[in-house]
């Protein structure tokens, strides 16, 4: 089955569908969550985004997570295991249509993913510029590829990797000065 690729303009709702279903996971996963964020494009004001929730999880441990995926599963999510990303759990969360609604990526507390996934998304909250322009690629690629999501996502590859380049510069810097202030 071919998936098209549409993006959309920020929708606040999108806020609200995070808060509600990150109390839900938070309540499957239980104790061994150190925190949840509201990650990927949908968390950015401002910017087109496909519609789908992506929620980052921090975990104390994996082993924790996998013991209680069926509370995952039991919310309407597939278990994907590391799904292309070492030291990742992925589980993806579909509507009666197969569209797809969340992503769920979760990661030992401060990894180095869980911490390059949270500075992408605050270096583009804090560089509206680079945010724009992420958003421009995005509704560009998806008219380009509507079609094809391959292409889409590698359309995307270069820009990625050069804010995730920026983003941990301004992370590192941020995290410099934050602690030199104390």
């Amino acid at each position: 089955m071919m998936k098209t690729v549409k993006v959309v303009a920020h929708d606040p709702k999108w806020k609200d569908a995070f808060e509600t279903e990150s109390r839900q996971i938070r309540a499957a996963f239980g104790k061994n969550v150190v925190a949840i964020h509201h990650i990927g494009s949908t968390s950015i004001p401002n910017i087109f985004a496909k519609p789908v929730i992506d929620i980052l999880v921090e975990a104390g441990n994996l082993s924790g997570i996998e013991a209680r995926n069926v509370s995952i599963v039991d919310l309407g999510y597939q278990v994907m295991g590391e799904f292309g990303i070492p030291g990742r759990r992925y589980f993806r969360k579909d509507d009666s249509e197969k569209v797809r609604t969340h992503q769920v990526h979760v990661f030992e507390a401060g990894s180095a993913e869980a911490i390059r996934h949270l500075a992408f998304r605050d270096y583009l909250k804090a560089n509206p510029a680079d945010a724009n322009a992420y958003s421009e690629l995005k509704r560009k690629l998806a008219k380009l590829h509507a079609n094809n999501a391959d292409d889409y996502i590698n359309g995307k590859d270069a820009f990625i990797k050069d804010i995730d380049q920026k983003a941990a510069l301004w992370f590192r810097t941020k995290s410099l000065n934050s602690s030199s202030s104390r």
